[in-house]
């Protein structure tokens, strides 16, 4: 090597030095932030966190238990229902109908369910029960709002979106959702059925950290496609890697999923309104933009945020959920708090 080159790298090594240091301190920092957080947090923590950068996972813990009863620990592969975030993967499986031709976005659903005696499904559309824009707060009541002028969030919308794929696949829905998990090797994920259960862990209420089993059962064959799918930290992951890298929809149908006409406030995405695709809340209207949606029920939490330019995902599970709406995902908001100031989403 020549005295200039060598002068050279030498001039350069402390710089390549910092920066690996710098990076080695950012990881040290979120790292320490959430393990501290997840110990020591109140309402208490009791779940699982994966943090993942193009599907490659950066930090990932589970902490707490599966059973309070029998203090069995809960570990990275148990599997939580996932409540809402359950709509995503039904918003999948009907634009993977479009894609075929089977199904028009913008057709009144009297046309798949002709069976349906409401006068409003004459005028109710696909894409309206995929936003919430449908108006519906009973079956058997009148609309809240003409379809497509509003939005109110609720459990209505995708149970019929189910019965929609089911008449126009002749399959049901935990048949189409066994497929897709198989093809994309999520095996820890399945629709839950009371015969169906698995591994399934246990869900809580926390009432002031006092900690009780939830009794009642919100998924029914009926609910299925609403709040029906169980899941994992790392199966989560594998569904962000394929859903926002191509590997599931046409890059139209993608598109479709993310273009919303409907604002939505959500207290996790901020105070503003933000919009609301497919199953999914839309968050480009800041920096950094950012995909995601929330789960909570049957004594159960979830979150799934994705980050598109920096190819981040953040999921947490719990199998708890707290009785003062003020605490619903409060772990989950300091958690995504940390990740924001850590740098990593630069």
């Amino acid at each position: 090597m020549s005295p200039l080159l060598k002068f050279s790298y030498l001039l350069s090594l402390p710089f390549i030095l910092l920066s690996c240091n710098s990076s080695a301190q950012k990881q040290d920092n979120y790292t320490a932030q959430i393990d501290s957080l997840i110990q020591n947090t109140t309402p208490v923590f009791n779940g699982a966190v994966l943090i993942s950068k193009s599907g490659k996972t950066l930090y990932s813990k589970a902490k707490g238990f599966a059973d309070f009863d029998t203090k069995k620990p809960l570990a990275l592969d148990s599997q939580f229902e996932i409540m809402s975030n359950t709509r995503q993967i039904t918003a999948v499986l009907i634009l993977k109908e479009v894609e075929q031709g089977k199904i028009d976005l913008n057709t009144p659903i009297k046309k798949y369910l002709p069976n349906l005696k409401q006068t409003w499904a004459d005028t109710i559309t696909v894409h309206q029960l995929l936003n919430h824009t449908h108006g519906i707060v009973d079956l058997q009541k009148p609309l809240l709002f003409k379809p497509g002028t509003d939005f109110k969030y609720g459990n209505e919308g995708y149970p019929i979106l189910g019965q929609i794929l089911e008449a126009v696949s002749k399959k049901t829905y935990p048949e189409l959702t066994s497929a897709l998990f198989k093809k994309l090797k999520m095996n820890n994920t399945f629709c839950y059925s009371k015969d169906q259960n698995r591994n399934l862990v246990t869900g809580y209420f926390n009432a002031n950290n006092s900690i009780e089993k939830a009794e009642n059962q919100l998924i029914t064959p009926y609910k299925a496609p609403s709040c029906g799918i169980v899941s994992t930290v790392n199966d989560l992951t594998i569904w962000n890697n394929n859903l926002h890298k191509g590997k599931i929809l046409k890059p139209e149908s993608y598109k479709l999923m993310l273009q919303y006409t409907i604002l939505a406030q959500h207290n996790l995405f901020g105070k503003e309104k933000v919009g609301y695709g497919y199953g999914l809340r839309v968050v480009d209207k800041e920096t950094p933009k950012y995909y995601g949606h929330t789960g909570l029920g049957d004594g159960f939490s979830s979150v799934n945020l994705y980050y598109p330019e920096s190819d981040i995902s953040i999921i947490v599970l719990e199998n708890q959920m707290n009785e003062n709406p003020e605490l619903f995902y409060a772990s989950e908001f300091k958690i995504k708090n940390i990740i924001l100031k850590s740098g990593l989403l630069n």
